[in-house]
């Protein structure tokens, strides 16, 4: 069964590319037809692409890593960030920094100054600050939140990245790739699917569009926090008969 329906993909315009004129010959296998010069995605090839992403996403999260979805453009902030927040997932939809995958230690110097204004804050000292140093203090706080706020709890690079517009987040795309970590993205007619690992062909500048296929990938990681969940208290009792069976033997 698919993991999103075609109806429900082509009520939300999933279908609609771009004009014929800015099209990427390498979309071709994605492409369903042209109508009014618009190209127009065969929404049975992005049925399928949805599937399997969904399934190796959820594999990924089942083996216990993390996914960064990165999303700059206006219409996709909102729908990426809540739901990352809500799996707990590392997001980026401010802009992309450059390093961010490849110079992560550059990264973290930048959040160990964002958690040290946090600390000082809630220091006795603060308030001897005068208010022009608070003033700077606070909005130094505020730029660094806005950027590197999804990632504040990365520890280590992600398992692999969730990209809203392959085409305007090339940085995220080559830093992936320099490092291996496979890409899923979703792939408009006038983008190169060539350099995604799991590309999901559909309309990549509609809110609805946009927001259909990142609620099936946030299903996905339910799903494979739940497998996760139960597989790890199926070991803890499979530990917990072991040893009852070692107490038995042993008296």
């Amino acid at each position: 069964m698919a993991k999103v329906e075609y109806k429900d993909l082509l009520d939300a315009g999933v279908h609609f590319g771009h004009l014929t004129s800015k099209w990427n010959p390498k979309m071709a296998p994605y492409i369903f037809m042209e109508k009014n010069g618009i190209h127009i995605i065969d929404l049975n090839k992005t049925v399928v692409c949805i599937d399997e992403a969904y399934n190796a996403m959820k594999g990924i999260i089942k083996s216990g890593k993390k996914i960064m979805f990165v999303a700059t453009k206006k219409q996709a902030k909102e729908i990426v960030a809540l739901e990352a927040e809500k799996y707990k997932m590392l997001y980026v939809t401010e802009r992309w920094l450059g390093g961010m995958l490849t110079n992560f230690a550059t990264v973290r110097k930048s959040l160990k100054k964002m958690f040290y204004i946090d600390r000082l804050v809630k220091e006795d000292t603060y308030t001897g600050i005068n208010k022009k140093e608070k003033l700077m203090l606070t909005r130094e706080r505020e730029k660094l939140q806005r950027v590197l706020g999804g990632v504040a709890d990365q520890t280590r690079l992600p398992a692999a990245l969730f990209i809203v517009d392959v085409k305007k987040e090339h940085l995220a795309v080559a830093e992936a790739k320099k490092l291996g970590i496979p890409v899923f993205g979703i792939v408009d007619t006038n983008t190169d699917p060539t350099h995604i690992d799991y590309p999901i062909p559909a309309n990549d500048d509609a809110y609805k569009s946009i927001q259909i296929i990142i609620s099936a990938m946030g299903r996905a990681i339910e799903e494979g926090l739940a497998e996760r969940k139960m597989d790890k208290e199926a070991q803890s009792e499979k530990e917990e008969s072991t040893e009852e069976v070692s107490e038995v033997v042993s008296n």
